[in-house]
């Protein structure tokens, strides 16, 4: 690391947990983030803020004048843009030593395993059922760590899938692909704003966390806000040894709720 760089992110360096060498792991790394909404807004900045060495954003949405209520990365001027392209701007603006590329488009199919594999790390930052399934069966195909959270009118969730562990479970182990679910958005059921901010910033920090290896996972573990009360519930979990994405791995479908923690 030169100067600019150690005085740049010094703040994490002073920290005994990480240090030189963590944030260097960081430089290194690169994160696929797929939806630039909510979630993503908060989870892009601070993985930019921190220094992580290339960032992959994935959205093929435009910028719209309600998003701004929430999606922070955009700005009035970017209305109409396409969400990535919005984000790349606003990213390079935050930090102009690392790599951003954005991918215009909603991710599946060859597009998605391709992006899966080329990144150390994937943010699950979408809207609906059917691209965090696809995102979460190309990361138990190629390993890689998946960090997942969602948002909707109050309420928040949040956990990650190691998949380098042999006995990480996986998201379909967690919510298994139904045909029929009812998929509730922000656009018929509304969303508290900082809730979104709350949760992607949380998952810029579980990958953080993740890449440059210190503290304890979430793995097994996922996190629920209330944000009208700002109360936490945390629900243990194990991989299902029947999963139809993951069976090749053993394990035993186990949950159990632990107590609830309020801040």
């Amino acid at each position: 690391m030169d100067d600019h760089a150690l005085l740049r992110y010094s703040r994490h360096i002073l920290l005994n947990e990480f240090g030189v060498e963590a944030q260097q792991r960081l430089g290194r790394s690169h994160a696929l983030v797929v939806g630039a909404g909510g979630l993503g807004s908060a989870a892009l900045m601070y993985l930019a803020s921190a220094g992580v060495g290339r960032i992959s954003i994935a959205d093929g949405d435009v910028v719209d004048l309600t998003n701004l209520q929430r999606q922070i990365v955009h700005r009035e001027d970017t209305v109409g843009m396409n969400k990535a392209l919005s984000a790349q701007r606003q990213l390079r603006a935050i930090n102009s030593t690392i790599l951003i590329d954005a991918i215009g488009e909603r991710i599946a199919g060859k597009t998605l395993e391709v992006a899966v594999r080329s990144a150390d790390i994937v943010l699950d930052c979408s809207d609906n059922f059917a691209t965090r399934h696809a995102i979460n069966r190309a990361c138990v195909k190629y390993r890689r760590p998946l960090v997942s959270g969602a948002g909707i009118r109050f309420d928040g969730q949040l956990t990650s899938f190691d998949f380098r562990r042999v006995d990480s479970p996986c998201y379909h182990c967690l919510f298994p692909d139904q045909l029929g679910v009812e998929e509730e958005r922000c656009a018929a059921m509304g969303v508290f704003a900082p809730l979104v901010g709350i949760i992607g910033t949380m998952q810029a920090a579980e990958a953080i966390r993740l890449l440059s290896d210190f503290g304890e996972s979430l793995t097994g573990r996922l996190l629920m806000l209330d944000a009208r009360s700002l109360s936490w519930q945390t629900v243990k979990f194990r991989r299902d040894a029947h999963c139809a994405v993951c069976a090749q791995r053993a394990g035993t479908a186990v949950t159990e709720t632990s107590d609830e923690i309020t801040t």
